[in-house]
């Protein structure tokens, strides 16, 4: 089920706050906003919506069972990543880079968030589809800038088509096949990388693929394989 919101501050905090308060949120439920107040990102930063932009969350109940939960951060962007390739005129302008960015002519597209409320991790996600926000020191992009973009409504449903089938696979068959069509679509190995810490911290080197866990894996100009878990790529 997708519920439509004409205004809210955020979908995941939306969801956060039904799920704290008790109320069940069932996987495959979506909550969309045609507009965003609060909207936000990694690493605390501001998400500014766009009018005719995709804007939403939806919520994984995580089990024992599943996979690692740090993992469905590539399951998220590859499940945007899928949902656009389609409407794109050159598969190659689109581009996936660690951990859950799409990037688009080597601009990001879009912004995906994944926070916990218990066994709970709401997901959102927000799609430039009509226009691109300006973030500092980040060049961004639109769908609506290389094609025609869908409208929202449309989108989200073909996005939540997506993610049901993505969180299928992520159950049937574990991380495996998930990190190598992740690196199909991620930048070639050998691309010079620079990542991030949140301490102001930075380390460079050169793109190796991912670990069996997820991680992004760095190669050094001394030959060393770093392994990251945690950074901001660019």
């Amino acid at each position: 089920m997708i519920e439509f919101l004409e205004e809210t501050g955020s979908t995941n905090s939306d969801l956060l706050d039904r799920i704290k308060s008790g109320e069940r949120v069932a996987e495959g439920d979506w909550l969309v906003a045609r507009r965003q107040t609060a909207g936000r990102g990694r690493q605390r930063r501001e998400w500014f919506d766009g009018e005719g932009n995709f804007m939403g969350s939806t919520v994984v109940h995580y089990t024992d069972r599943d996979p690692p939960a740090h993992t469905l951060a590539l399951a998220s962007g590859l499940v945007v990543y899928e949902a656009i390739l389609p409407l794109c005129p050159d598969p190659a302008q689109l581009m996936l880079k660690w951990p859950n960015d799409v990037l688009l002519n080597l601009a990001k597209l879009c912004g995906i968030l994944l926070e916990t409320a218990g066994n709970a991790i709401v997901i959102g996600m927000g799609v430039n589809l009509a226009k691109a926000p300006q973030i500092q020191g980040r060049a961004t992009i639109a769908l609506s800038e290389v094609t025609k973009a869908p409208q929202a409504d449309e989108f989200a449903e073909e996005l939540a088509d997506c993610f049901s089938a993505e969180l299928e696979r992520w159950r049937s068959y574990g991380v495996d096949p998930l990190l190598r069509r992740w690196c199909t679509a991620a930048h070639p190995q050998g691309t010079p990388l620079k990542v991030h810490d949140s301490d102001g911290s930075a380390i460079a080197g050169q793109f190796d693929g991912l670990s069996e866990d997820g991680s992004l894996m760095l190669r050094l100009d001394n030959g060393e394989t770093r392994a990251i878990n945690a950074g901001d790529v660019r």
